[in-house]
């Protein structure tokens, strides 16, 4: 007697195996909640940014500017 008999040649476990790999799959991936997205920053975002902090002069965030806008 075999310990798979009466489950379809032992098909009852392989379909729990796929079950479970499936629903650790659907948690296990990274969705991306709707509203809390994060917006990749663009170099200019960046460069704004370091000007508002004061990192960068006037004069330099101008001509960073123009360069990526190129």
């Amino acid at each position: 007697m075999h310990w798979f008999e009466g489950h379809y040649g032992g098909m009852h476990i392989i379909w729990w195996v796929i079950w479970v790999i499936f629903i650790v799959w659907i948690f296990a991936t990274p969705w991306e909640i709707p509203g809390q997205k994060t917006k990749k920053e663009t170099p200019l975002d960046l460069l704004k940014k370091r000007y508002a902090k004061g990192e960068i002069s006037k004069e330099e965030y101008e001509d960073i500017k123009k360069t990526l806008l190129k």
